[in-house]
């Protein structure tokens, strides 16, 4: 199976427009565009009954004592943890891409609507919904996709991986609301094939 996407080159730096954060004139950040990109797959394997796809952040820091301070960076060597920035399940097997725009054209406060969107596919909570989760004026259920908006001090640049699946079942096995983590566990026996793409992004800038 093939996936690729007209949005930006496989590992080459995500534009702002499909991230949730961007540079402002100014030494601040802002909110951007939030733009969901374009993805388009071929060759996905005979007996699949329906698409899922997972965006990922593997760089987030494990801790966020350090994150967003003026003064300091994020240290390089802190662990880093997993941030579900698009979990989507139940798109038909037929289907051949998703347009840019699509699914999101801003960031939402308090969330997108979800679980039910497009094409009768069930969108999965980000996590936004825990960043947010003590913000009075943001917290909310994230569902859908919310772009990159990694802390501007981080000396890591972000890597964000979309990886698409094909499975073997028509309904995949979560209900209600649902998380990435949980997605990915309930579907990897279903797995009859997955395809990635990949971009960076970072708003770190000294790396810029």
């Amino acid at each position: 199976m093939k996936l690729w996407s007209d949005s930006w080159i496989n590992g080459d730096r995500i534009p702002a427009r499909f991230a949730a954060g961007r540079l402002d004139g100014g030494s601040g950040v802002g909110f951007s565009d939030n733009l969901n990109p374009h993805l388009a797959w071929s060759e996905v394997p005979a007996g699949t009954q329906s698409l899922a796809v997972i965006c990922h952040d593997f760089d987030v820091p494990s801790r966020g004592d350090d994150v967003n301070q003026a003064d300091r960076e994020v240290p390089s060597d802190l662990p880093r943890v997993d941030f579900f920035h698009w979990v989507m399940v139940d798109l038909p097997a037929g289907l051949g891409a998703i347009a840019e725009g699509e699914f999101s054209r801003s960031f939402s406060a308090r969330g997108k609507p979800g679980p039910q969107t497009l094409h009768g596919a069930r969108h999965g909570l980000n996590d936004y919904t825990g960043w947010f989760a003590g913000n009075p004026e943001m917290a909310g259920q994230y569902f859908g996709y919310d772009g990159p908006f990694p802390p501007f001090n981080d000396s890591l640049v972000h890597h964000y991986v979309f990886t698409l699946y094909a499975l073997d079942v028509a309904r995949a096995p979560v209900d209600g609301v649902f998380t990435g983590a949980q997605v990915r566990e309930a579907i990897a026996r279903h797995v009859l094939a997955e395809a990635t793409h990949s971009g960076t992004y970072t708003l770190n800038r000294r790396l810029t």
